[in-house]
């Protein structure tokens, strides 16, 4: 696969792994411990889960591609446990 390609795939990977985190963390979440109703959390929860398997992976396979240093895998990586971090990385380092 091309870098071209891959920085596409990960763009949107990253775009919606950060919408998925923002909808558990502001809907979600208080549709389950407000109203009592659990069943959101549990299927944002899986979407969510799978795509930051694959925010991660994708941002280690694009080390050497992109040519990042550990400095910044581990600002990459760290932004995908807070909420807009993804966004961040989409648009200061893709």
């Amino acid at each position: 696969m091309s870098l071209e390609k891959q920085l596409k795939l990960f763009k949107w990977i990253s775009i919606l792994e950060g919408l998925s985190f923002l909808i558990l963390l502001f809907i979600a979440m208080p549709l389950k411990y407000i109203y009592e109703m659990p069943q959101m959390v549990q299927q944002v929860g899986m979407a969510h889960g799978i795509l930051f398997i694959a925010y991660i992976a994708g941002a280690l396979l694009l080390i050497k591609p992109m040519k990042w240093s550990l400095t910044q895998l581990g600002i990459i990586l760290g932004c995908s446990v807070l909420p807009f971090g993804p966004f961040y990385v989409e648009r200061k380092y893709l």
